[in-house]
């Protein structure tokens, strides 16, 4: 009960900020309309779909979720800075209720982000006329949600052991690695060499497939395309989120010393 309560000041405090509905929502659609009108202008027979809307969405969905991770460690370090989290820590709050407080309306946020994302994605579809499989945006929902909390995890680290000055900044190296090694705005499997071997060491890249594979709805090489990454996904985001509790909960008891 006070992990929901925490978690519903969190999501309050969130939704006050118009810099959230910027990068969080609006950011996302502004990049999938102008990657639409891009992949309008490549002619057919360059055989390029990276811009295609299915491929797009899947990508977009990562690139919005790399900025939900940046405003959890803004919302972190916000908190440390201004003794909030000094006067809950001597409350009888425990640091599984910190954690899941700032966890669950990021992952919250995520689902509405999807969904938003998604809903343009299926508006622009029309648009050009490409025919895409509302179950398998729906499905892409439900299987990004280990991608988010990874990148949640991700800012959770970074909020505990930085401060409101710097977490941004070190926030943004991981918005734009995230993008480039993703593969999100573009074909590393098709460039390969060692920008792809790179890719395939960091877990980005596997967030994407999984996006992309529920979207088509294409299972073929099922393992490779969308089980393989799904578990790399999967792990990285149980590895994150240990490591974020324990670095949270020992910053934590750092600061209230």
């Amino acid at each position: 009960m006070r992990s929901i309560v925490f978690a519903k000041r969190n999501f309050i405090e969130l939704s006050r900020d118009v810099l959230g509905y910027i990068f969080c929502i609006a950011f996302p659609i502004v990049m999938l309309i102008v990657m639409s009108v891009v992949n309008e202008s490549i002619p057919k027979q360059a055989g390029m779909t990276i811009f295609r809307i299915d491929n797009l969405a899947g990508g977009v969905i990562i690139f919005g979720q790399t900025f939900i991770m940046l405003f959890t460690a803004i919302q972190v370090t916000n908190d440390r800075s201004s003794s909030f989290l000094m006067r809950l820590f001597s409350s009888p709050m425990k640091g599984k209720d910190f954690t899941l407080g700032y966890i669950l309306p990021m992952l919250l946020v995520s689902v509405i982000q999807s969904m938003v994302t998604f809903i343009a994605a299926l508006i622009i579809a029309k648009i050009v006329g490409y025919d895409l499989n509302i179950a398998g945006l729906g499905l892409a929902v439900i299987t990004t949600l280990p991608s988010a909390m990874m990148f949640i995890a991700i800012g959770l680290i970074f909020g505990s052991i930085l401060n409101e000055k710097s977490a941004p900044g070190v926030c943004s190296v991981i918005v734009s690695a995230g993008t480039f090694l993703g593969g999100v705005f573009f074909d590393a499997e098709g460039v390969g060499g060692g920008i792809y071997k790179v890719c395939k060491c960091l877990p980005f890249i596997y967030c994407t497939r999984v996006a992309r594979t529920c979207i088509s709805l294409n299972f073929n090489e099922a393992f490779d395309r969308f089980w393989l990454p799904l578990i790399v996904t999967m792990g990285s985001a149980l590895v994150m989120t240990v490591i974020g509790i324990c670095v949270f909960s020992r910053q934590m008891k750092a600061d209230n010393r």
